[in-house]
């Protein structure tokens, strides 16, 4: 949720939510998942929110891309990470702190 919608109130009405029981709730239009997706579903590391400092040209660069720059500078920085643990043979989620692979 973007923080400028946060501050608008939910329309959603709660009390009617938490009072349906679990029997209540209609599954039926939700397809199966069957072994071939979970063969190829991913964890996605959680993100964790920082502060860095960068070169003030490579955030206009970044920027020049459009929205979502942090994302690509986090898909620029996982890419260099993975190709140096591949070239020093080592897993991603062999490193400490690292979220599966």
């Amino acid at each position: 949720m973007k923080k400028r919608d946060s501050k608008m109130p939910s329309q959603t009405d709660w009390a009617r939510v938490d009072a349906i029981r679990e029997e209540e709730i209609d599954y039926s239009d939700i397809p199966e998942l069957g072994d071939d997706f979970f063969e190829k579903a991913t964890l996605t590391p959680a993100k964790q929110a920082i502060t860095i400092r960068l070169d003030s040209d490579v955030v206009t660069w970044l920027k020049e891309g459009g929205k979502g720059y942090q994302t690509r500078a986090n898909r620029i920085l996982r890419s260099v990470m993975e190709a140096q643990r591949k070239r020093d043979g080592v897993s991603a989620s062999s490193k400490k702190g690292a979220g599966p692979s």
